[in-house]
C-alpha cells in the first residue's frame, strides 16, 4: 500500500511550513465517510480510498510527531516514520468495531515514531534497561508538570520528584535530561515572517488536566490488564520465554534460553516470535472489547 499512496513530501526544517499548509488541504471524514472508505479499502481493495484515508489523516501524524522534536533527529524523518505507521494502521483498521481511525491509528504512529528514535538513538546514549527507556520517551512530560521547562541541569528537588514519579535514580534522570538537551522555544515562529505560526500551535500539550490523566491512568490499567490475561493463551515454555526476552528488565540471550530448553538458538526465536503474535492477537482482541464496550454504554 506504501508504494501506492502518493503523500506530499516534507524535505527537511525548510520545507516544514509549506508542509503543513499543504496537508491542510486535505479535507476532515465525517464519521460515515469513513466508515464506507475503510469497507471499500477492506472488501474490495480500493486503493483511491486508502489514499484518502491517509491524507485526512496527515495532520494527526504532524501534531504526534511535533512532540518529539527534542530528539535531535530531523523532523521530515520523524514525519515520515508517522506517515508509515499511519498507512499501517489503516491497512488493519476494522470499521465494524465501532471506534474512529484517529484512535486507531494514534497507536500505530506514536510507536512507529518511537521505534525510529530508538533506533536512531545509539544504545550508549539511551541506556537499554526498561526504566530507562521510560525515562526517554517521558522526561518532557514531567518536567511540564512540575514547570522546569528551563535550560540546563534540574535542581535537585525537581530530581527527586522526577526520579520518584517514574520510578528511575536521581542519577539516571540528571544523566537523561544532560543527554537530551534543553527544549526549543515554543513560542519560536516556524517561519520568520510569522505567518506559519509559533511551534506551539503544531505541539501536543504536554500539561494534562486531571481528566486526561485520569484517562491515561485507565488506559494504561486497561492495557496491563489486558497484557495480563493475554499471556494466559501461552504454554508453559512460550510463557516462559516471551516473558524472558519481551518482559524481563534484563532479557536473557537466545544462548542461554537454548540452554534452559534443550533447543537450538533458531528454535528458541521461532518460539519467541509465535508467543508474541498469540499475545499480540489476544491484546487487540482484548482492547477492541473494551473500546466497543464502552462505546455502548455511552450510547
Amino acid at each position: 500500500m506504501a508504494r501506492t499512496v502518493a503523500l506530499p513530501v516534507l524535505n527537511g526544517e525548510s520545507g516544514l511550513s509549506r508542509y503543513l499548509t499543504e496537508i491542510r488541504k486535505f479535507p476532515m471524514l465525517e464519521p460515515q465517510q469513513e466508515y464506507m472508505l475503510a469497507r471499500r479499502w477492506r472488501e474490495h481493495d480500493d486503493r483511491n480510498a486508502a489514499h484518502e484515508l491517509v491524507t485526512s489523516h496527515l495532520r494527526l501524524v504532524a501534531k504526534i510527531a511535533m512532540g518529539y522534536r527534542g530528539y535531535g533527529l530531523p523532523i521530515s524523518e520523524v514525519v515520515s516514520e508517522g506517515n508509515v505507521g499511519l498507512m499501517q494502521a489503516v491497512k488493519r483498521f476494522e470499521p465494524e468495531k465501532g471506534f474512529r481511525l484517529a484512535t486507531y491509528a494514534m497507536w500505530w504512529i506514536k510507536a512507529s515514531i518511537q521505534e525510529y528514535i530508538l533506533r536512531s538513538w545509539s544504545l550508549v546514549k539511551m541506556g537499554t534497561t526498561a526504566n530507562q527507556k521510560k525515562l526517554f520517551f517521558n522526561l518532557r512530560k514531567a518536567k511540564s508538570r512540575i514547570s522546569a521547562l528551563d535550560e540546563g541541569d534540574l535542581r535537585p528537588d525537581q530530581v527527586k520528584l522526577i526520579a520518584t514519579r517514574l520510578g528511575v535514580t536521581d542519577q539516571d534522570v540528571i544523566d537523561m535530561n544532560r543527554r537530551l538537551g534543553g527544549d526549543a522555544s515554543l513560542n519560536a515562529p516556524i517561519r520568520d515572517d510569522g505567518e506559519a505560526g509559533e511551534w506551539q500551535d503544531w505541539l501536543v500539550d504536554n500539561s494534562p488536566n486531571q481528566e486526561t490523566i485520569m484517562a491515561e491512568h485507565e488506559e494504561y490499567d486497561h492495557r496491563r490488564m489486558a497484557l495480563v490475561d493475554a499471556i494466559k493463551v501461552l504454554n508453559a515454555r512460550e510463557k516462559r520465554i516471551f516473558e524472558a526476552r519481551r518482559l524481563a528488565e534484563d532479557p536473557m540471550t537466545l544462548e542461554d534460553l537454548a540452554t534452559e530448553f534443550g533447543v537450538s538458538r533458531e528454535r528458541v526465536r521461532q518460539i519467541e516470535v509465535r508467543a508474541f503474535e498469540k499475545v499480540q492477537a489476544a491484546v487487540k482482541g482484548t482492547i477492541a472489547r473494551q473500546e466497543q464496550a464502552a462505546l455502548d454504554a455511552a450510547a
